[in-house]
């Protein structure tokens, strides 16, 4: 016997009416086994048999109506484990092992942990964990629920009765536990809550669920512990210093990157078959996944995410995405994931008023919601939710080996009017900032990069707001890197007008110098340009066919030659014609194309420069890693300017004109040879091949602040990058 030694305890008239009413919240106090002298009395809650015994003796239980079955004797006559035989009405048998005769085990450390916002890895207490106590294969289930009244675990395993397994409440920390043997991997389920005021009854999906149904079913699936393999050994010690080293991202949408050949959903495995090649053939140094944790709505692409513990079934499951990454890891290729702590959706089987109440929301809607979008806001000041947050944030890093989390829609966070207009509550000192959710970003920076060393994160945010990327302890969020929307914004405001035009706003493209080491920067050209009306980046571009893609080779010179590390959305890499769809696959066929052939060919290149020429991406945080040759040829529509690393240097010019420049006089830092690395209008890539192919020697001719200079062929909508072969 190796029963607890437990007092026995008579059930109260009150406790028959909670069980029957099916509102207990403490039902291990009277079922299971109980002990007292010797003598066990086993109570079981079988409301839907007409008769029970004990299945290893034979011996009867009574009947106490109301569905308690009981079973009084000596306590060496009581198997352990035992089982319970029963008749339904309908005089079928079934047979269970006693989910009671098992007391909850979750240890007060943990609880206090998790009530304290201080739990960075919940996932190990609480959500579905199968496990053997005792020789008793089963499940054992947890979840957050501090306002309900009573919780039950419900599945295909009980026929989705709430009244079967209620679960037990622990004391004041709003964690209700139940072990049901017999349940595995596999098995559907959800949680029955009844709220305590109201006394409605409703379900809702495990908030750390591992695994849900295929949407749009939403029912929770136990999974058991990995047991994948790994095989980037090593990876998190090779990971390249993200500072200095070259970051070019290439941010994938899973579902509409490729298809099958009838339209279908790729899985993960598929995926990344074909994604490396096409990394290896563009020089991408890392990927960013837009979210893979599970969602319900498609049109959300996944920032509406439902299960912060789940990757999505639309492509697999979880051990399936670890392949993946792994797979990318062995070639060297870094993975960010998209990961959005900044709002969750209505959908009345998850977050939302969980247990009847706004428990991971704010209660007050001009705290708890984003009208926008139609999104509730996690309460940021609850430490449970930080507790909750933070735990996702580590589980993706460590159980997934991902590199880093870009972390959307932060200035959503950070700003408590933000897409308001006057419904927004101020903070305690009257002003705008929403402090708890600065607090909980400078703690979860402070984690992840404690727990998770050499992991980034990235975040999207769009205001001035200052020190983003700058440690917390000088008064920073702590974020690595952040999107710089105000390159982009201005940049493709400036290429997208007719080059006629542009001398009259050639502060657009040179504005950003002013800024561009204030903050850790990457530079990106994302899905977000291209969807809702905005068209393609090809088709944002003015003039006839040949002129638009000139000016796009043109805008990828200028990104990939700017201080700041790089990221382009999927498609743009060959300039697809229409904007994305995320229902349908891109038009691959396109490069079938000598012209989209080409736009991919200076993708390539530009990636090659920039990863193996350190004058590129050295310093791409550092002011100087830059110096202006000239920024104020406006007449003109011309940039020239340098990128550096020490005693190296390259030169960059860039004419935003179709206009030819013959003979355009450039200052440079010193004599000697000066050759092309680079030229955007190559025949190679559909362009005019103007250029400089024998290279060019300085002149001793002092020009723009610079003590020589060269008279360079600058091709129309074109880029050049020429490289100083000093001669001492």
């Amino acid at each position: 016997m190796n029963f607890p030694s437990i007092k026995q305890v008579e059930p109260t008239s009150d406790d028959l009416l909670y069980l029957r009413d099916a509102r207990h919240h403490a039902p291990h106090k009277i079922l299971g086994p109980h002990f007292r002298d010797g003598t066990a009395v086993v109570r079981v809650w079988l409301p839907q048999a007409v008769t029970a015994w004990l299945e290893e003796t034979g011996a009867a239980m009574k009947n106490e109506g109301c569905g308690l079955f009981t079973w009084a004797g000596d306590a060496n006559d009581l198997p352990h484990p035992y089982s319970v035989r029963y008749r339904d009405e309908h005089g079928g048998e079934h047979s269970h092992q006693d989910a009671y005769a098992f007391a909850p085990d979750i240890d007060e450390a943990a609880l206090q942990s998790f009530s304290e916002g201080r739990h960075h890895r919940a996932w190990q207490m609480l959500g579905a964990h199968p496990y053997a106590r005792e020789g008793v294969e089963g499940t054992r289930f947890a979840v957050w629920a501090p306002n309900a009244e009573r919780v039950s675990v419900v599945g295909d395993f009980n026929a989705w009765d709430g009244r079967r397994h209620p679960m037990s409440c622990l004391g004041g920390s709003g964690v209700w536990e139940l072990f049901i043997p017999g349940v595995g991997p596999g098995a559907l389920y959800k949680y029955e809550i009844r709220h305590g005021e109201s006394g409605t009854v409703f379900l809702r999906a495990d908030p750390f669920a591992r695994e849900f149904e295929a949407p749009p079913h939403p029912a929770s699936i136990v999974v058991g512990p990995s047991s994948y393999q790994w095989g980037d050994d090593g990876w998190p010690d090779r990971r390249p210093d993200w500072q200095q080293a070259p970051i070019a991202i290439y941010e994938l949408h899973l579902g509409s990157w490729q298809r099958g050949d009838t339209g279908e959903l790729l899985g993960y495995r598929e995926l990344v078959e074909r994604l490396l090649i096409h990394l290896k053939r563009t020089g991408f140094t890392h990927v960013q996944l837009m979210p893979v944790t599970e969602f319900p709505f498609e049109g959300s692409w996944g920032y509406q995410s439902t299960g912060y513990f789940a990757a999505t079934r639309r492509h697999g499951n979880e051990d399936d995405l670890r392949y993946l990454v792994d797979c990318l890891h062995r070639q060297g290729i870094g993975v960010y994931v998209d990961w959005v702590p900044g709002h969750f959706p209505k959908d009345d089987q998850a977050l939302a008023l969980f247990d009847g109440t706004a428990l991971y929301e704010h209660h007050d809607a001009r705290l708890g919601e984003h009208k926008e979008w139609g999104t509730l806001v996690f309460n940021y000041g609850r430490n449970e939710v930080r507790s909750f947050l933070i735990s996702s944030a580590l589980y993706w890093l460590e159980q997934f080996h991902f590199d880093g989390l870009r972390v959307d829609a932060v200035a959503s966070m950070i700003y408590l009017d933000y897409g308001r207009e006057d419904d927004w509550l101020p903070n305690r000192y009257g002003s705008n900032e929403n402090l708890e959710a600065i607090q909980f970003l400078r703690e979860l920076n402070t984690v992840t990069h404690r727990e998770c060393p050499g992991t980034v994160t990235i975040a999207e945010e769009s205001t001035a707001w200052p020190q983003v990327t700058r440690p917390v302890w000088v008064g920073g969020l702590g974020f690595s890197m952040k999107w710089n929307m105000g390159w982009m914004n201005d940049t493709l405001s400036y290429i997208e007008k007719e080059p006629v035009h542009r001398h009259y706003h050639h502060d657009a493209i040179t504005f950003a110098l002013y800024y561009a080491f204030d903050e850790n920067f990457i530079l990106p050209l994302s899905h977000d340009e291209v969807v809702h009306g905005k068209r393609s980046l090809l088709s944002k571009m003015p003039g006839d066919r040949w002129q638009q893609f000139a000016n796009l080779r043109l805008l990828y010179t200028c990104m990939y030659t700017f201080p700041g590390k790089k990221l382009l959305f999927m498609g743009d890499e060959f300039g697809v014609n229409q904007e994305w769809d995320h229902n349908a696959a891109l038009d691959w066929g396109l490069l079938d194309y000598p012209e989209h052939a080409g736009l991919l060919a200076v993708v390539a290149d530009l990636n090659r420069l920039y990863t193996q020429r350190t004058e590129l991406h050295r310093y791409d945080f550092q002011r100087q890693g830059f110096e202006w040759i000239d920024c104020h040829d406006a007449a003109q529509s011309l940039l020239c300017y340098r990128r550096i690393d020490d005693d190296r240097s390259l030169i960059i010019v860039l004419n935003f004109t179709p206009v030819p420049r013959y003979g355009y006089r450039v200052g440079v830092p010193g004599p000697g040879h000066y050759h092309e690395l680079f030229n955007s209008d190559s025949r190679f890539y559909g362009g005019s091949d103007m250029g400089n192919g024998q290279g060019l020697e300085a002149e001793q001719q002092p020009w723009m602040n610079q003590p020589c200079s060269l008279a360079l062929d600058v091709p129309p909508l074109g880029g050049v990058i020429l490289e100083w072969e000093c001669r001492a």
